[in-house]
């Protein structure tokens, strides 16, 4: 969902944006890069920061990009020009998605080092790359056709998303260093915290740095969009959206003035209002799911063309898919919504 209230952030870089190879310097030792995406979310941000382990300078890599030539043909150009003559010396990945972890392996074995990731994540997409999970596939199929998604061609198109996942992330490094919450990481001279985030991944890390007053946020706080939480066939009874809303409601012990680097979009400053825009947002959602319930039984897909005004492609569909049962959830859960599985096989949701 686009931020009606974008104006409330400002962005120090104005509109400077680094080319596909190219890198722009945010602050001492930290570098942007911007890769290319095959979706209507084109692309992901990325980051190097000067490091030094064992002795040895070089660079650390915060999260990679998705699987592709085009991907790695970005990175060579990268590791030509914009390393000053320096290896990586560690590939640090905030969560499992593949636009984060798809390079992962082809990064740490380019350069002979180790992923740093959460448990959580990095088993996941271990598992994910060897069979789609909750991205496509039969048993996403049925998921959704539990949920009031009944157009045939959509849900066939689903479950040809079997190789969803391992197309884009083929293979997953063997072993990892293990990130968690409240972890301090020394990356070169400076010293950064890890902080946990739920409800859009299993484990997120993002990671602070008080010294710069930098946040390398991931997915967790976006300036322009929403984060996706969603609730997948793997877990069907989640509350992702309350998972989600709490960890934002602990990133308000960040100091406001930080500038956030997020993965899509801009570098902007704003961390606390962003904050309570996406607390805002999803209270109106909630509202109007809530509302819409109170009126009649109503089933996830049917309250995609209340929650998202725009035409959305299959590859959008699963993602409000998941984000509709989210927010059903997160209010059956609380107590205000009644869950029944009717005899078509589909879940509704009615107010209490």
């Amino acid at each position: 969902m686009a931020n009606s209230r974008e104006s409330e952030l400002h962005y120090p870089l104005a509109d400077a944006l680094p080319l596909a190879g190219e890198v722009l310097e945010i602050a001492p030792g930290v570098r942007w890069l911007r890769m290319g995406l095959p979706f209507a979310l084109d692309h992901i941000n990325l980051w190097l920061l000067r490091d030094e382990m064992g002795g040895q300078s070089g660079w650390a890599i915060v999260d990679c990009g998705v699987s592709n030539e085009a991907t790695r043909a970005n990175w060579e150009q990268v590791f030509a020009n914009h390393l000053d003559g320096l290896p990586v010396l560690r590939v640090i990945v905030t969560h499992f998605h593949p636009d984060h972890i798809g390079l992962a392996a082809w990064l740490t074995s380019r350069w002979n080092c180790r992923l740093s990731i959460s448990a959580t994540d990095f088993n996941l997409a271990r598992l994910a790359s060897g069979s789609t999970v909750g991205m496509g596939g039969e048993a996403a199929a049925q998921f959704f056709a539990s949920h009031g998604l009944i157009d045939a061609d959509s849900l066939a198109k689903i479950r040809g998303r079997s190789s969803y996942y391992p197309s884009m992330v083929p293979t997953v490094p063997s072993s990892f260093h293990r990130l968690m919450e409240g972890l301090h990481i020394k990356i070169g001279a400076q010293t950064w915290v890890c902080h946990t985030g739920y409800g859009h991944a299993p484990e997120h890390i993002s990671l602070h740095c008080p010294d710069l007053g930098l946040l390398i946020s991931g997915d967790m706080v976006l300036p322009r969009i929403s984060t996706n939480v969603s609730v997948v066939d793997v877990e069907p009874e989640a509350d992702p959206l309350t998972l989600y809303l709490d960890s934002l409601q602990r990133m308000l012990t960040l100091p406001a003035d930080t500038l956030v680097l997020p993965s899509h979009g801009k570098p902007f400053i704003g961390l606390h209002a962003r904050i309570d825009q996406l607390r805002e947002h999803h209270d109106e959602r909630l509202a109007e799911v809530l509302q819409a319930c109170s009126a009649k039984p109503c089933h996830a897909a049917e309250l995609l063309e209340m929650m998202f005004k725009r035409k959305l492609d299959l590859h959008q569909t699963t993602f409000a898919m998941g984000e509709s049962v989210a927010h059903l959830n997160a209010l059956w859960l609380r107590g205000q919504l009644r869950r029944s599985l009717d005899a078509d096989g589909v879940y509704r949701f009615s107010a209490i």
